[in-house]
């Protein structure tokens, strides 16, 4: 066994260089890593999304659920041959129920490097009420 063989064991998997791509796989969504902290007036949710871009992100919300559906493609060089790709193409998607706990026409998005914040306000009905004791 060669030494590239032992550093990358799936190395005879790589087409090599010149061959025809293999065709892509349909492989199923995957759940990325989230996080939802909870402040007095609104859910704010991070989602990690590595090779997202904001062009390949969708983000859907109605009465019941926020639907968030990231696409990560990769697009190789043509001066480039491969010899490992550590990671390829993926689907990313996370669905959050919520039961009319958030405004969804309120709902704000950003995209940095591959981490999505999301920010989930909650309706006025749903805030606590502070009372005055006379």
């Amino acid at each position: 066994m060669s030494l590239l063989q032992n550093i990358l064991p799936s190395f005879a998997c790589v087409a090599a260089p010149g061959a025809p791509a293999p065709a892509a796989k349909h492989t199923a969504p995957v759940k990325p890593n989230y996080e939802i902290k909870e402040n007095p007036d609104t859910y704010d949710v991070t989602v990690c999304l590595p090779g997202v871009t904001k062009d390949s992100l969708e983000i859907t919300a109605d009465e019941q659920q926020v639907r968030l559906v990231g696409r990560r493609v990769w697009r190789r060089p043509e001066t480039w041959s491969p010899v490992y790709l550590e990671s390829g193409d993926a689907v990313y998607e996370l669905v959050l129920s919520h039961d009319h706990a958030i405004d969804t026409k309120k709902i704000r998005a950003e995209l940095s490097d591959g981490v999505l914040r999301v920010t989930l306000p909650k309706p006025e009905a749903a805030k606590p009420l502070k009372i005055a004791v006379a």
